[in-house]
């Protein structure tokens, strides 16, 4: 039940219990997809005036959680799923930890946006897909499991909003997503990620993503942009690599002399209306509002800052986001996960505005 009601969401709900109960049809045998001919599938999370906020089964906020299977599938556009997985971290494990955690604290998240009163699920369908398979003992098997997990998503016409585990990650998705060609990038970091090896020559690390996805077509670098980056280095191989290529890499030292909407107005302008991804490792914000990140780095961004730079991409063509590095070993209180899940909401909302995220595959209005 849901405290949202209105025609237009009854005449939904109407639609999809006729896919989900159509003869020959039938749900997963997944007690989340479980329903009748007397019930339907609603798109609308119920409010926490209804359905306490601790009750229930926690999803994604609140969304409701199919399966891969289901034949309502059809009618989603956003896909919120987890990648548990931190087989790419370099030091402080945990991440893999995140999206479990990120679960439980969106049950906090409202609907309605409190600037733009957007509410993104009314804009669109979106469901919790769940976790993409991974493997914690084999990195390479896990990235070919998550592009194909992707991919079924790409297939079916719907958009990915991702929770990690750790920055790696972005590089499956990334190589799903590009199928049709290159895509640009704005991308929030403490970090380039984009080193070519770590440990005698391994290539595949959460510090080297953008650069396998900028070698292998799946990034134009020329429509790439890095705000933020900042914290001592090793020898700086990664910025010169990244220039090299036409990289924009925004320093946070200059993102303070120049403030946050002329550094966003120029991210805009980079990417321009081609289709762009959206990249946030949570240690871009500074560890006195994220310590529960596994490479933390003082001078970063604060939470309301962040706010405020994802909410200057509404309106770009964006193809998809990810939320990545919240380890909640390193913030047992939550703190760390519930800032991430804030933030994703905010990515949730630019992505609803976006016309690439419609299912043009979906039969409900």
């Amino acid at each position: 039940m849901s405290a949202l009601t209105s025609p237009d969401r009854d005449r939904h709900a109407t639609t999809i219990a006729t896919i989900a109960t159509a003869p020959g049809s039938a749900l997963m045998p997944n007690t989340a997809d479980k329903t009748d001919t007397a019930s339907a599938i609603s798109f609308v999370p119920p409010s926490a005036m209804t359905l306490p906020r601790y009750a229930g089964v926690a999803s994604f906020m609140r969304a409701p959680h199919l399966s891969l299977d289901n034949p309502v599938l059809s009618e989603v556009d956003i896909a919120m799923v987890g990648v548990p997985w931190d087989g790419g971290t370099t030091n402080r494990p945990g991440a893999r930890h995140g999206p479990r955690q990120l679960r439980d604290l969106s049950t906090m998240i409202r609907p309605k946006h409190p600037v733009t009163s957007q509410n993104p699920f009314e804009d669109r369908n979106i469901a919790d897909l769940g976790d993409a398979p991974v493997n914690p003992a084999d990195i390479m098997d896990t990235l070919e499991s998550v592009t194909g997990f992707i991919a079924k998503l790409k297939s079916k016409g719907i958009t990915p909003l991702s929770a990690g585990g750790d920055h790696l990650l972005s590089y499956p998705i990334l190589k799903a997503l590009a199928s049709d060609g290159p895509l640009g990038m704005v991308h929030f970091d403490a970090h380039t990620d984009l080193f070519d090896s770590y440990f005698n020559g391994f290539k595949y690390t959460h510090g080297t993503p953008f650069r396998r996805a900028i070698e292998d077509g799946y990034l134009d670098p020329k429509r790439v942009v890095q705000i933020g980056i900042r914290g001592t280095m090793y020898d700086g191989e990664d910025v010169e690599w990244g220039l090299a290529q036409g990289v924009r890499i925004i320093r946070m030292e200059e993102v303070i002399d120049r403030g946050i909407d002329d550094v966003m107005a120029e991210a805009r302008d980079i990417v321009g209306m081609d289709k762009t991804y959206v990249s946030f490792d949570i240690d871009s914000v500074d560890p006195a509002f994220a310590p529960g990140t596994g490479t933390p780095e003082i001078g970063g961004f604060t939470s309301r800052e962040a706010q405020k730079m994802i909410r200057l991409l509404a309106g770009l063509n964006l193809v998809g986001a990810d939320l990545v590095e919240v380890s909640p070993p390193f913030d047992p209180s939550g703190g760390t996960a519930w800032l991430g899940i804030s933030l994703m909401y905010e990515l949730l909302c630019v992505l609803a505005g976006s016309n690439a995220t419609r299912n043009p595959n979906r039969k409900s209005g």
